[in-house]
């Protein structure tokens, strides 16, 4: 319910800066790509459908590109099998199925050293159930006095893990979102911070009824057309909302994105020319506050409407960078597609534009998590997907870079 963002990048704590324009990601002199730093292993979920044939002509983007396209490469790509079974891994804070109130959960070592930490910043929690137990985050549900809360806390193990940095760097984030929109309220319904703790990364807040709108990171079941319609239009809200210039900061250097798929081969040499094309036409193009993970595990249908969790990754990125992951998670609602790619190119050209170059780098990331050795046909055919999903994307930019 309440998870942890997942990012393919370490991102490092800077100081806040004003909303930048995509200036800073105009191409310059060619550098050879920054030696890769480990990155944070991200869960892989959800269940494949059957491949989705896509109309000649017309793409699913809403964009016209060649009738032709070369094909797919052709080394089919696997992904990871645990004991036989396709590799789901939970997000912190997911549940599985029904929660359980399960009292011995409560004393293992981990949960009672995250409990001393909450206890020092709120005395008065008393803890009722462990949503979430994992290696990077212990999430427990509790109460104040009457009202339900959640503590969500770095896990003791996280400590000794080779991502400590970048795990730390992005709670210390989170707790900065969260204090930001009790100055500058958001025009979105978000939990309501109750207290954080910087140095011992502790943070407790509000427990939203709701749930999730989907508990895969590639939903089999999409939401109803009327909860998707609900939750674009949240996503927009928050999009569309302009806080004070100093209050967030940027969450991704899109140059070095590029760069970095380029050099372990998911970007071509044309497809990086074709990315570098369009970044450079927004050189001017004001950046855009999003939720950056934004995946329907990440939004509960609350009786009062769609409300937002996690909030790791909050910052300023391209316009339609929120849209483009609900694209890449969406594959198997083309009605809900057809809303966002609409709602992408409301905006004008640039906008599209904004939107394709989101979309390639969030589709490279997710094939990234996928495409691991050792998997079940399911997850094969979840793979396929993708890469189909990818090749209409680099058609779409192909077209885009033409009519410039």
């Amino acid at each position: 319910m309440y998870s942890s963002a997942t990012t393919p990048t370490p991102t490092a704590t800077r100081p806040a800066l004003r909303p930048p324009t995509a200036a800073a990601g105009r191409p310059g002199p060619k550098q050879a790509p920054p030696a890769s730093r480990p990155v944070a292993p991200r869960g892989v979920e959800g269940r494949a459908t059957d491949a989705r044939v896509v109309p000649a002509g017309r793409t699913a983007l809403g964009l016209r590109g060649p009738e032709t396209a070369p094909p797919v490469g052709g080394r089919l790509p696997l992904a990871r099998q645990a004991d036989g079974q396709v590799l789901r891994a939970r997000r912190p804070g997911q549940p599985v199925g029904p929660e359980r109130i399960d009292p011995a959960a409560l004393q293992t070592p981990s949960v009672r050293a995250a409990l001393a930490s909450v206890a020092r910043i709120c005395p008065a929690f008393t803890p009722r159930q462990v949503l979430r137990e994992g290696s990077r985050h212990i999430l427990v549900a509790g109460t104040i006095g009457r009202a339900p809360v959640v503590a969500k806390c770095l896990a003791p193990q996280a400590v000794r893990s080779e991502y400590f940095e970048q795990l730390v760097a992005d709670f210390h984030h989170e707790v900065a979102v969260y204090r930001a929109f009790v100055r500058h309220r958001p025009p979105v319904r978000l939990p309501r911070l109750v207290a954080a703790d910087h140095d011992r990364c502790v943070l407790v807040m509000e427990r939203v009824p709701g749930r999730p709108a989907a508990r895969e990171r590639h939903p089999v079941n999409a939401p109803t057309p009327g909860e998707v319609r609900a939750l674009l239009n949240t996503v927009r809200t928050l999009n569309l909302w302009r806080p004070p210039t100093d209050v967030f900061q940027p969450r991704m250097d899109y140059q070095l994105e590029i760069a970095r798929y380029h050099s372990v081969g998911q970007l071509t040499d044309r497809d990086a020319g074709d990315l570098r094309a369009l970044l450079h036409g927004l050189g001017h193009t004001p950046m855009q506050l999003c939720h950056g993970d934004a995946l329907l595990s990440n939004m509960l249908l609350a009786p009062s409407g769609p409300v937002l969790v996690d909030w790791e990754q909050a910052g300023w990125y391209l316009p339609g960078y929120d849209l483009a992951v609900l694209w890449s998670v969406l594959s198997g609602d083309t009605a809900a597609r057809r809303q966002i790619s609409q709602l992408a190119q409301s905006g004008g050209t640039l906008a599209r534009d904004a939107f394709l170059v989101n979309l390639v780098l969030v589709l490279m990331r997710e094939i990234r998590l996928y495409d691991v050795p050792g998997a079940g046909e399911e997850q094969r055919i979840m793979i396929r997907r993708l890469y189909d999903d990818a090749a209409l994307a680099r058609r779409a930019v192909r077209a885009a870079v033409g009519t410039r």
